[in-house]
């Protein structure tokens, strides 16, 4: 029998994302060719010094593995909400790390962004160019290599790229949800619904290939995949996460179908905590730091890494006393109104 939880929130990686228990029959996706995941060493980005500590110092609280946990099982985007700096983002890469999901790939949100942007990008005018220049060769003799096909000039996003075939999860971080546009919670439904997703660019080209296979490149590492007569359909369910910083409200049909994590103030123990997995052991003045920093959420936000940098200023700095209360208190101004609901 699988054992609950696969995600534990130790950081310590290991293989427990093979112990899920089959899929729901309501969830089960059966995309092929089976695709072996991508090393997770194998996007610079992903593997970069900020985003490695962020995964190996996250600290979840049981309320966070459990309904990691519930997402993974159910196959179901996790919508993590809760006040700025409080660790929304970095719980993508925290889970890849410990269940050596891969790379995490990243989608930014912004007020322009489309569902096109996260599945693909065609750009048809270099196509135009490598075929302009792929006929000038022909005509001043063979041996250029010919470019011109559809495939060179795709490459799939990150949404896209989470939805190939692949033997285990991807995961995928679509991060501030709530700065889209209005219409593309509504435009994901049908997507993270279906787990599939079509490129007509590719269906219309699959009719002059021999076999309807196309290699476009993935998000990410750039390595070229198969495509087959330009469907996508996933084997394994993405662990996907979106985060939302409470801007606007989502519409129900979003909202059922994910599991919903709100991610609360840490408390004085749970701050401890953090500031010993990304500096050590609070002294004194740390942990002084730390009850005005609870003090002062009372009044307005406040983010964790405001704390995190008083902290470290005042054990790398020469400063007195004095000195470190005045910068402190510059360093964690408040980031908007707050209430004394999150705070538990």
């Amino acid at each position: 029998m699988p054992l609950w939880p696969v995600y534990t929130g130790t950081s310590a990686p290991h293989d427990g994302i093979t112990r899920l228990p089959p899929p729901p029959p309501w969830r089960d996706f059966d995309g092929g060719p089976v695709l072996d995941p991508p090393d997770a060493a194998a996007d610079r980005a992903a593997v970069s010094p900020d985003r490695v500590h962020r995964a190996e110092t996250y600290r979840a609280t049981e309320e966070t593995v459990q309904l990691v946990n519930a997402a993974l099982y159910l196959r179901r985007p996790l919508l993590v909400t809760g006040p700025p700096g409080t660790g929304k983002s970095s719980l993508a890469y925290a889970v890849a790390r410990e269940l050596r999901l891969g790379p995490v790939l990243r989608w930014n949100i912004t007020s322009r962004s489309t569902l096109h942007d996260g599945l693909y990008s065609y750009d048809p005018l270099s196509r135009l160019y490598a075929a302009r220049q792929r006929a000038a060769h022909q005509e001043s003799g063979p041996g250029t290599p010919d470019e011109s096909g559809i495939e060179h000039h795709l490459r799939l996003g990150p949404l896209g790229t989470a939805l190939l075939p692949y033997a285990r999860p991807r995961a995928l971080l679509i991060d501030e949800i709530d700065k889209s546009d209005l219409d593309l919670p509504n435009d994901l439904l049908n997507v993270l619904e279906e787990g599939q997703y079509q490129i007509p660019e590719l269906v219309r080209a699959a009719r002059l290939a021999p076999d309807g296979t196309a290699w476009v490149p993935a998000d990410g590492t750039g390595e070229p995949v198969p495509v087959v007569r330009g469907q996508v359909r996933c084997r394994a369910f993405p662990f996907v996460v979106l985060t939302s910083n409470g801007e606007r409200e989502f519409p129900p049909a979003f909202l059922r179908r994910c599991v919903t994590l709100h991610l609360r103030r840490p408390d004085d123990r749970h701050l401890a905590d953090i500031v010993r997995a990304h500096l050590g052991e609070p002294d004194s003045y740390a942990r002084e730091l730390i009850g005005r920093f609870l003090d002062r959420t009372s009044a307005g936000d406040l983010a964790t890494d405001q704390l995190l940098n008083a902290i470290y200023l005042a054990r790398t700095s020469d400063l007195d006393t004095g000195s470190l209360d005045q910068l402190a208190e510059r360093l964690m101004p408040h980031l908007g109104q707050g209430t004394q609901t999150d705070v538990f």
